[in-house]
């Protein structure tokens, strides 16, 4: 095989330039077009205002006001406690239930009930249990984060591999070491997969709950935006909930690609690598 018929690696210049430059250069175009229909009034600009009026407001609500980062903290912090209480509930919930049929027969109904009432119909009846403050954005957000953690985890935790399980027990492993050794890693991948849901429906609870009662946080800023028809300001904090969003989602990825390294040949390589120089250096000790 001659060396120009084998396969080249593509490198980080060329993978940009296949991938990432012809979106930038379709968004450039669209905002190009969006801008220039709003300038000749086919777009009302009022309504929907145009892309350089949203960065001017972006620039003012981040660089010369600053008036989004408080609100940004309280949101951030009201979404991401939610879930802790939401996800911390909803796989203790999943661990019992994998370890007894009884008790999966008589939680799955509720949690499937939880599940299939809207969780903007909760918000007065949370309000008015928790109050006014950060306690009930929090709670709406653990209630509507619960089920897709609650039911990612209990499928990984209930698909065994019965050929594992059998070795796993010819070599005198226990229940206890069967549970947390096969199928606790063996379900991460599924849990992981229900923590990105839940993540993000925590993040559309705590907004929610903000829309329908509250004094700070995102959601009550672009409210208070869009009842004075600053759309402009109104779309650059909408943008503020996407960032809150992808930075929250991007976490859980991290941790992801970080504790199921498995699931990814690189990482896989990567950490194979690296305990095998750490094992070399304790040989040669």
């Amino acid at each position: 095989m001659a060396e120009h018929d084998l396969p080249q690696r593509s490198t980080p210049r060329s993978y940009w330039a296949l991938s990432v430059l012809p979106h930038l250069v379709l968004f450039g175009a669209l905002m190009a077009l969006w801008e220039g229909l709003s300038i000749i009034n086919v777009i009302d600009s009022i309504m929907v205002p145009r892309p350089s009026e949203i960065v001017s407001a972006i620039w003012r609500l981040y660089v010369t006001e600053r008036i989004i980062y408080p609100h940004f903290v309280v949101t951030f912090t009201e979404a991401v406690t939610g879930f802790a209480i939401g996800a911390t509930i909803a796989v203790v919930l999943a661990v019992a239930s994998s370890l007894s049929d009884v008790f999966q027969r008589y939680v799955s109904p509720y949690a499937i009930v939880l599940n299939v009432t809207p969780g903007i119909a909760l918000t007065p009846i949370i309000i008015a249990w928790f109050g006014y403050g950060m306690g009930s954005k929090i709670a709406l957000a653990a209630v509507i984060c619960f089920f897709p953690i609650y039911v990612n985890a209990l499928t990984g935790l209930l698909q065994t591999d019965e050929d594992r399980e059998d070795l796993f027990r010819s070599l005198g492993g226990t229940k206890v070491q069967v549970f947390f050794k096969l199928r606790v890693p063996s379900s991460l991948p599924m849990v992981f997969a229900g923590m990105k849901i839940g993540l993000t429906t925590a993040l559309i609870g705590a907004v929610v709950a903000e829309f329908a009662q509250a004094t700070e946080g995102v959601g009550v800023l672009m409210g208070r935006f869009s009842f004075q028809l600053q759309m402009a300001a109104s779309i650059a904090t909408l943008l503020s909930m996407t960032a809150i969003g992808l930075l929250l989602f991007y976490a859980m990825e991290f941790l992801d690609n970080r504790i199921v390294f498995w699931g990814r040949e690189n990482r896989m390589a990567r950490v194979s690598r690296a305990r095998a120089k750490a094992w070399q250096r304790i040989m040669h000790k």
